[in-house]
């Protein structure tokens, strides 16, 4: 009988072909080598989209040169639409619409720099979008890079181009100029619109504060969108102790990029003066039971019904802690303009009346 060779003590069992490893490392391991493939994956896909748009920028400039020069006319996009599709049948993009904004692209951006720096790095149904319901390149170019920053899907750019986003921000009557240093004045001015548009609830006009704050929480996604990118949300009726005495804040936001939480107290009637000592306190109290070291100080909204600018920066004058005031713009507040049932009906019978004399005239 032959020997046995003795087995090595150090020697570790195999299961399968694969070694048995440390758990931990391994699973870091594929981790991180999972969020690198799909970092590459979205740098490919990037790439492609500019170079696509810078495309799409040359042959719309092409289309314009040739239409200016040769004199050549609309029906050119067709025929160019016909033989392109001939020529390339396993691309998409050169139907005659797609044809067409190419050259309003080309008609919107005449600097390629422009459009290599913003409009080619957002897709090209998110500039079809841009240069569909826009028509001042100064605001193509803000939402473009808003879209990129953000990370806007086609849907929530043009519910942001549709709720005018680019006038209600930084809308907000604020003390932050004297209470935050530069620059983050500045961001955080950026960051409170006026007015929130809470179209997404379905509320009447005398809505009390805590069904609005119920209707908030519930649809607390569509909120999060209309707060804008940063904001994670902590609670509603947050609960506070001071020396015994319980206090509850609205709702509560941290937010990412400012680092810092985000006091909400929400109003559904008109800003008094009164409301920004009320704040002051939660402010302050935030401060010193949550704000951890690393924490920026914490900043109040109130946000209501409607406000005076001028009393509401008497109120903030020689307040020390960062607040704003805005404002919400419910639906019942837009049905005002409306006309009821009965005008309805009214006018449907006047329009009738019109035809039926319409008709007797011919006749």
């Amino acid at each position: 009988m032959k020997n046995q060779k003795p087995e090595d003590a150090n020697q570790k069992p195999e299961t399968g072909q694969f070694p048995l490893l440390a758990s931990d490392a391994y699973e870091s391991f594929l981790s991180d080598l999972k969020i690198r493939i799909r970092r590459a994956q979205i740098r490919a896909a990037q790439a492609v989209n500019t170079e696509v748009t810078l495309l799409y920028w040359e042959i719309g400039q092409d289309i314009l040169q040739r239409q200016e020069t040769e004199g050549w006319g609309s029906k050119v996009i067709d025929r160019l639409s016909k033989d392109l599709k001939r020529e390339f049948p396993d691309m998409r993009g050169f139907s005659t619409r797609n044809l067409k904004y190419m050259r309003k692209l080309a008609e919107a951006y005449p600097d390629r720099e422009i459009v290599q720096r913003t409009a080619a790095q957002i897709p090209w149904r998110h500039n079809q979008v841009l240069l569909e319901k826009l028509k001042e390149r100064e605001k193509r170019l803000w939402y473009a890079q808003q879209s990129l920053e953000n990370g806007w899907s086609r849907d929530i750019l043009i519910m942001q181009i549709e709720s005018n986003l680019y006038q209600r921000q930084g809308g907000a009557v604020t003390n932050f100029e004297r209470t935050l240093p530069k620059p983050e004045s500045d961001l955080a001015q950026q960051m409170i619109k006026s007015p929130y548009n809470f179209e997404f609830l379905s509320l009447g006009k005398e809505v009390q504060e805590r069904e609005l704050e119920k209707a908030l929480v519930e649809h607390i996604r569509e909120f999060l969108i209309e707060l804008g990118v940063g904001f994670a949300f902590v609670g509603s009726q947050y609960r506070l102790e001071v020396e015994g005495d319980e206090f509850f804040i609205d709702l509560l936001f941290y937010h990412f990029k400012l680092r810092r939480f985000v006091v909400i107290d929400l109003k559904t009637t008109d800003f008094k003066p009164e409301y920004a000592g009320k704040m002051n306190f939660y402010v302050a109290a935030i401060d010193d039971l949550l704000r951890h070291p690393d924490d920026n100080p914490t900043i109040g909204m109130v946000l209501c019904r409607s406000s005076k600018s001028t009393i509401v920066e008497y109120a903030l004058r020689d307040v020390n802690t960062p607040i704003a005031v805005s404002t919400h713009q419910l639906p019942a507040q837009l049905q005002d303009s409306l006309p009821t049932p009965g005008q309805l009906e009214m006018e449907l019978e006047t329009a009738a009346r019109e035809i039926e004399a319409q008709q007797e005239s011919v006749d």
